[in-house]
C-alpha cells in the first residue's frame, strides 16, 4: 500500500490569482474598452461589426458599401436654390449624382428645360414696355409701321365669263352675256356654244330668272295642268310666280314650252322688280315707231321699263316689235339691264339701250 500526502482542505476551496491571469484579464477589458470607443466615435456608421473586421480606411471612395463616397472625403455643399441639383460640384472633375430626378430633356434640343417659372427674363436694350396682344391692342396697332386694311364683306370670287364658239367679240349682246355667264345666270350647250338668235320658251326664262334673282316668295306650289309632277323646270316656275316675276294661264295652265315675247319678258322684269311706273306713260312710248302694236295691258309696263332703261333694241333702238320671240342674246340683255337696277352688276354702254330725250 502506496502512502499518499495528507490532504490540505484550505487549498482546495480558495485558489490565489496568479500574475498571468491578471495580465489577460486587463488585455480582454482593453479590447473591449477600444471596440466600443471606435463605435461611439463613428455612430453614423451605426453598430456594424463587420467594420472591425475589415482592414482600416483608405482615401478611397470605395470604402463604404455600395461604393458610395466616404463623408469625409465628400464637401456638402449648400444648394441652390434657383437650380434643380441638391449639390453642386466642387470642381470640374469632380463628379456629383443629383439627389433628384433631372429635368426632361426635350427630344429636339439636348438642353434641360428649367420650369416656367424658372426661365430669366430675356434683356432688352429698349425701355419700352412690351405690348401683348391682350394689352395695348389698340395702340400697337396704331404704331405698326405696316399698312392696315379693315375687314370689310367678304365679295364672292367670279369666274371669268365662258367662251362661247358662236359669240364673236364684236357681237352687240356679247358683253351683256359675258356677264351674265360668268355669273352662271344663262348656260350654254354641251358643244360650247350659246345659240344667242335662238328664242327662249316661258319655262327656261323662269330657270334664267331664278338664277339671277333668288328672290324668296311664300314657296307654295301651284299646280298647272300642262306642267307634268317631274317637269324639270317645276321650281323656277314655282319660284317666278311666288316672286311675282311671272303668271299663269286661266284654267290653271302654265304653257311652258311657248315662245316668250319682248313684251312679255319686260312686262315679267317690271313686275318682278315693282318698278315705279311714270307719270305719262304715252309720252315715253311715243319715241318707239311701233308703239301702237304694244297691246294695251302692257303699256303701263312697258313704259315702266324704258323708263328704267330696260329696253334694248337690235338693230334699231326705235323699233321695239313687241311681239317677236324673244332670243337668248335679246333676254340675256334686258336681264343685265334688270340686274342693274338691283345693284348687282354695273352698266354697260351700248348705243341699243332705249335712251329717253333728255
Amino acid at each position: 500500500m502506496t502512502n499518499r500526502p495528507p490532504f490540505d482542505p484550505e487549498s482546495s476551496e480558495k485558489s490565489a490569482l496568479g500574475f498571468d491571469e491578471f495580465i489577460g484579464i486587463f488585455v480582454a477589458f482593453t479590447t473591449i474598452g477600444g471596440i466600443l470607443f471606435w463605435s461611439f466615435s463613428h455612430k453614423d456608421r451605426g453598430w456594424n461589426f463587420n467594420g472591425v473586421l475589415s482592414p482600416l480606411p483608405t482615401p478611397s471612395a470605395s470604402v463604404q458599401p455600395n461604393n458610395l463616397p466616404s463623408p469625409s472625403l465628400t464637401p456638402q455643399l449648400e444648394p441652390n436654390k434657383d437650380s434643380n441639383f441638391n449639390t453642386v460640384p466642387s470642381s470640374p472633375n469632380d463628379v456629383v449624382e443629383p439627389s433628384i430626378t433631372p429635368a426632361p430633356i426635350d427630344p429636339v434640343t439636348p438642353t434641360p428645360r428649367l420650369p416656367f417659372s424658372k426661365v430669366p427674363p430675356i434683356e432688352s436694350t429698349s425701355t419700352q414696355e412690351p405690348t401683348y396682344l391682350a394689352k395695348n391692342f389698340e395702340s400697337s396697332i396704331q404704331s405698326s409701321p405696316l399698312p392696315l386694311v379693315s375687314p370689310t364683306e367678304q365679295k364672292s370670287t367670279i369666274p371669268p365669263p365662258i367662251a362661247f364658239n358662236d359669240v364673236s367679240t364684236d357681237f352687240w349682246a356679247g358683253r351683256f352675256i359675258n356677264v351674265l355667264s360668268s355669273r352662271g345666270i344663262i348656260k350654254g350647250f354641251p358643244d360650247y356654244s350659246f345659240r344667242p338668235n335662238q328664242p327662249v320658251n316661258r319655262a327656261e326664262f323662269a330657270a334664267i330668272l331664278q338664277r339671277a334673282f333668288e328672290k324668296e316668295g311664300n314657296n307654295s306650289t301651284i299646280s298647272f295642268k300642262d306642267v307634268s309632277a317631274n317637269f324639270w323646270a317645276i321650281p323656277a316656275i314655282n319660284q317666278a310666280i311666288n316672286s311675282g316675276f311671272l303668271k299663269g294661264y286661266p284654267n290653271k295652265v302654265f304653257k311652258p314650252e311657248q315662245k316668250i315675247s319682248h313684251v312679255q319678258v319686260l312686262v315679267a322684269l317690271v313686275s318682278g322688280l315693282n318698278l315705279k311706273e311714270p307719270a305719262a306713260p304715252s309720252q315715253v312710248l311715243s319715241i318707239y315707231e311701233d308703239a301702237k302694236d304694244i297691246p294695251k295691258y302692257a303699256t303701263g309696263k312697258i313704259a315702266t321699263a324704258t323708263a328704267n332703261g330696260l329696253v334694248i333694241n337690235y338693230p334699231n333702238p326705235k323699233v321695239f316689235a313687241p311681239n317677236k320671240e324673244a332670243t337668248r342674246a335679246e333676254v340675256a340683255a334686258m336681264v343685265h339691264q334688270a340686274l342693274v337696277q338691283t345693284g348687282k352688276v354695273d352698266k354697260i354702254s351700248s348705243e341699243n339701250i332705249v335712251q329717253l330725250p333728255q
